[in-house]
């Protein structure tokens, strides 16, 4: 039986370290519809978020409590982060993404501020 001398070892492995891409490096897609459950200060809502993602541009639209909206954003890495609404209302979302979930914090402007999490629909 051969065996490989140590340094012949630590030459495998890092061979097989380059192979193997790191967890972080995959891609996220948020592409889909997802359902929000948000507690602002307040009170909650459940809006429907539909959103398309090229690369790390984020596009959708918001369908909830203060109607319908265009929404844009960025995903990098497994942050998010998006916005809809106009000047003088404008809601941010921040947070991270962990397959067919995410979470994070959001801010109303002038309404409040407050948490949210989402499941991606089948």
């Amino acid at each position: 039986m051969s065996r490989l001398p140590l340094g012949g070892a630590v030459v495998v492995v890092a061979v097989l370290t380059m192979l193997v891409p790191p967890l972080a490096a995959q891609e996220v897609d948020v592409t889909g519809t997802w359902q929000f459950v948000v507690e602002l200060d307040l009170g909650s809502g459940e809006p429907t978020f539909v959103f398309k993602q090229e690369g790390e541009t984020l596009t959708g639209t918001y369908e909830g409590l203060f109607g319908t909206a265009e929404v844009t954003g960025t995903v990098k890495g497994n942050e998010i982060e998006f916005r809809f609404g106009g000047d003088a209302a404008e809601a941010v979302y921040t947070g991270t993404v962990d397959g067919d979930t995410m979470k994070g914090t959001c801010d109303y402007g002038g309404v409040g501020e407050g948490t949210w999490e989402a499941k991606r629909r089948p």
